[in-house]
């Protein structure tokens, strides 16, 4: 529920390789794009997207949760973040402590940010 999130990162080959293979499961591309210092949107359903760029400082870690439609996008998500150098920070499941149909996994990026999917659905 976000518009776009733009932040920088410390490789910006490395971090666009990341984003794009990670969340290539829950429908997310690369749009448009310019020189690093500009960086790269990654689209989704919706007109929300994500934008990195390069940063000179490494940025503190941020949280950032992606919609999924099932639980099979959240687990081909954690599947393709891990593929793609991602850290395990949660592996799919419930986290009931949430709400009763919240469904999510959790990886580090390469700049140390905390990306999930979550999926709100019961399983079908």
């Amino acid at each position: 529920m976000f518009d776009h999130v733009k932040f920088g990162v410390s490789d910006y080959e490395a971090s666009k390789a990341f984003f794009l293979k990670a969340l290539e499961p829950l429908g997310v591309v690369g749009g448009a794009e310019g020189e690093p210092s500009y960086g790269i949107e990654l689209c989704g359903k919706g007109d929300a997207s994500l934008c990195l760029y390069q940063a000179k400082e490494k940025p503190a870690p941020l949280h950032i949760a992606f919609h999924a439609d099932s639980r099979q996008q959240v687990d081909a998500f954690h599947r393709a973040a891990l593929q793609a150098g991602g850290q395990d920070n949660g592996a799919p499941g419930l986290r009931q402590n949430y709400h009763a149909y919240y469904y999510a996994a959790f990886v580090i990026g390469p700049d140390g940010h905390n990306i999930e999917a979550v999926c709100h659905q019961p399983e079908s």
